[in-house]
């Protein structure tokens, strides 16, 4: 905890190394929230369709598996509800502390639910609660993490700071699919029998970790400051609502791409290879941990270049890139090649990956500080929702197309369209550049 004292007058700048220090922070605990997020997309691909959904048609027990999949992502607009109220007003770093235990012990229980043949039908209905609850802890985590690392960042190098907390997303991808691939190499009764309980069980461990992390992280200046002025929103998540909502949807529509793309091209990709190719699971598993890989290089890029270009040009620009490759994706999938595969969703993935990049730069910039944890949750969980249902949505439109890829590609090719439009509209709607520092945090005027 830091021993500076906010006054009304000054609240002291955070220094490099308190900026460095948040990021870090921010980075680790949220790749373990993802760890865990992520998860349950591939085991819904790979086991709950079978072993918690029981069904004689497998394409309605894969449908039934991303629906409880999309569960998580209804539920995650609830969470930034919750701890976007919370988060402006009692603290960023409280909630992120709430946020991390949430998660963590949500996903371990998960690891220790019977399945349907023991328990019947409350196996789904129990894995569907706690896939819920899961999405309420991301729906608040986020938001939180990218405001505490935005709020302690220089102003010059806020670009490669807010991305810090996004290469979460390939680490926890990396190691969520390596977990899997690794106990995918079990036998298959032993795989159905316990070896895929295993990554959901680590979590217990990887809680601890994140907790110790997230303790060491300080409060965001700009709340002191806000705390010393009495500057908060009294119902923030209603100011951004009836307020800012231009915000909110363009928002949103930047964020589609690298929540719901993604989505796509990882755990639509995961089920459409193995299921409908018919491709080795470890290929296509080992495939995500390849594009993992290289974006978090593109992320590290993409920061670095929304400090030199502005957030909203480098979304444009990776808005375009992902709809030029969405079909080239699906092309090389079906080549069956296993060089074809790897590079198809390594491509794919590295492209969405740039307006991802820079999301939490320009959603920072959309929101005054007194609204923009409630701002930056709402809006990325907005996207989520839609995200979530995004691999339900291209499994029906794959069978209606009969199973010719074209459909789901051109589903990823509308999903870029938005974000660019939306990248295009963002710098109308920034804050002053003022309100992005302690400098410019000020009370609101009378009836703000």
């Amino acid at each position: 905890m830091s021993d500076r004292t906010p006054t009304p007058a000054s609240s002291p700048a955070p220094t490099s190394a308190d900026a460095r220090r948040v990021a870090v922070g921010a980075f680790v605990g949220t790749a373990l929230e993802w760890y865990d997020f992520f998860l349950y997309g591939t085991a819904a691909s790979l086991v709950f369709n079978r072993l918690f959904f029981a069904t004689d048609d497998a394409v309605v027990a894969t449908l039934a598996a991303f629906a409880s999949f999309a569960v998580g992502f209804v539920a995650r607009p609830l969470g930034g509800v919750i701890f976007g109220h919370l988060g402006d007003r009692i603290g960023r770093r409280a909630c992120l502390l709430i946020t991390v235990v949430m998660i963590g012990a949500v996903t371990g229980l998960i690891g220790v639910l019977p399945g349907f043949a023991d328990i019947g039908v409350a196996a789904p209905v129990l894995l569907t609660l706690l896939r819920l609850l899961q999405g309420v802890a991301v729906g608040g985590e986020w938001g939180g993490a990218i405001t505490l690392a935005v709020e302690h960042a220089p102003p010059e190098k806020r670009g490669r700071y807010a991305a810090m907390p996004q290469i979460g997303s390939p680490v926890g991808t990396l190691l969520s699919s390596g977990a899997f691939l690794l106990v995918a190499l079990l036998p298959p009764e032993d795989f159905d029998a316990w070896g895929w309980r295993i990554p959901f069980l680590v979590a217990f461990p990887l809680l601890g970790v994140a907790l110790w992390l997230r303790r060491r992280v300080e409060e965001s200046p700009l709340f002191d400051r806000l705390l010393a002025e009495d500057a908060r929103a009294s119902a923030p998540v209603r100011d951004v609502v009836v307020r800012a909502w231009p915000g909110l949807l363009v928002g949103a529509g930047s964020a589609l791409l690298g929540v719901g793309g993604f989505y796509l091209a990882t755990t639509f990709v995961i089920s459409y290879a193995t299921g409908d190719l018919d491709l080795p699971r470890p290929l296509v598993l080992g495939a995500t941990l390849v594009a993992a890989v290289v974006e978090i290089g593109v992320l590290v890029l993409g920061g670095r270049l929304a400090e030199r270009f502005g957030a909203a040009r480098v979304t444009v620009a990776g808005g375009i890139a992902s709809a030029l490759v969405a079909l080239p994706m699906f092309w090389l999938l079906d080549a069956r090649n296993g060089v074809a595969v790897v590079l198809g969703v390594t491509l794919g993935v590295a492209m969405l990956s740039i307006p991802y990049a820079v999301s939490g730069d320009l959603l920072a910039r959309l929101f005054p500080a007194r609204l923009r944890y409630s701002g930056i949750a709402l809006a990325a969980n907005l996207a989520g929702i839609v995200s979530g249902f995004v691999p339900l949505v291209a499994t029906a439109v794959l069978a209606a197309a009969g199973g010719r890829s074209w459909a789901p590609g051109l589903l990823l090719v509308g999903i870029a369209l938005v974000t660019v439009v939306s990248g295009l509209l963002a710098p109308r709607l920034y804050v002053p550049d003022a309100e992005m520092t302690t400098e410019g945090v000020a009370a609101p005027r009378a009836g703000a």
